[in-house]
């Protein structure tokens, strides 16, 4: 069965807090000559939901990828579930991403597979369950989703949202130990916004998960979450539980909670005086 543990047993694991399912320690990553992350510290709580907020091109994404190793840092560990991901053979790294769930940001839907076919795709891949059992799942997970009714429609017949759903669906189908969520409520009404929300937090409390949320949607992530991390120019500005966030000291973190315009993070690209840019006479 897919619940087994296929961890070798002798891969050496890191010392862990056992409180955490994922740990980040001094993590620093590039791309090119650009410092993405620069020196992070994240402790992902085991059965919580915890969102990773920031402005866009902070590197948030970037660190979903560190935690499934499509990317490997430049220095520092990435520990989850007490194994420190960037010392393992691929074997180990396959059977670890396994359980690990990933709603991305369009919802990727297979195009020319039906809602169905979508949801069992990671069950046919990576279990030998019999067909049978198979439908048994997959009709789980969409009654779970509230979209069982959905099974026979392509992905060309679902509203965004619905696809979203289908997405979450997937995402579960192998009953991981962890979810992530790349930016979950962008381009969505707000019905369909209250939907996934609900949905986020009824199915990490429900099936025992533990969520990471990457969005820059504030209030949404707030009434969700059990912790927030905020993250600028490659390090942490603040973290803690939303009641926190709202009462810091950081007018760093006061702007970003508060949508202020203006702040520590400027309204105005920097520049010369305005005054002398006006009275400027051209050549």
């Amino acid at each position: 069965m897919w619940h087994e543990d296929e961890r070798n047993p002798n891969v050496t694991t890191a010392s862990n807090n056992s409180d955490s399912l994922v740990s980040l320690r001094n993590v620093h990553f590039s791309i090119a000559s650009r410092r993405i992350i620069d020196g992070m510290d994240i402790e992902i709580p085991r059965g919580g939901v915890t969102t990773i907020m920031g402005p866009s091109g902070t590197g948030k994404t970037t660190l979903l990828r560190l935690i499934g190793r499509q990317w490997v840092p430049d220095s520092g560990q990435v520990i989850v579930d007490g194994v420190d991901i960037n010392r393992i053979g691929r074997d180990e790294l396959y059977a670890l991403r396994k359980r690990m769930g990933m709603m991305f940001q369009t919802g990727a839907l297979f195009t020319h597979m039906s809602v169905f076919d979508n949801v069992a795709f990671p069950l046919r891949e990576h279990t030998h369950l019999p067909e049978r059992l198979i439908r048994h799942q997959v009709l789980m997970k969409l009654q779970a989703v509230g979209l069982r009714g959905a099974r026979d429609l392509m992905p060309s017949e679902l509203s965004g949202g619905m696809a979203r759903r289908v997405a979450l669906a997937r995402a579960i189908a192998l009953d991981p130990m962890m979810v992530m969520y790349d930016e979950p409520f962008t381009g969505q009404d707000p019905i369909t916004v209250g939907v996934i929300m609900q949905l986020i937090r009824m199915l990490n409390d429900s099936l025992g998960l533990t969520s990471i949320i990457v969005s820059h949607d504030v209030a949404e992530v707030s009434a969700i979450s059990d912790k927030l991390y905020l993250v600028a120019g490659g390090k942490v500005i603040d973290a803690g539980t939303p009641a926190h966030m709202q009462h810091s000291d950081s007018e760093w973190v006061q702007q970003f909670m508060n949508a202020r315009p203006d702040g520590p993070v400027p309204f105005h690209y920097p520049a010369r005086d305005y005054a002398e840019d006006l009275l400027e006479v051209a050549t």
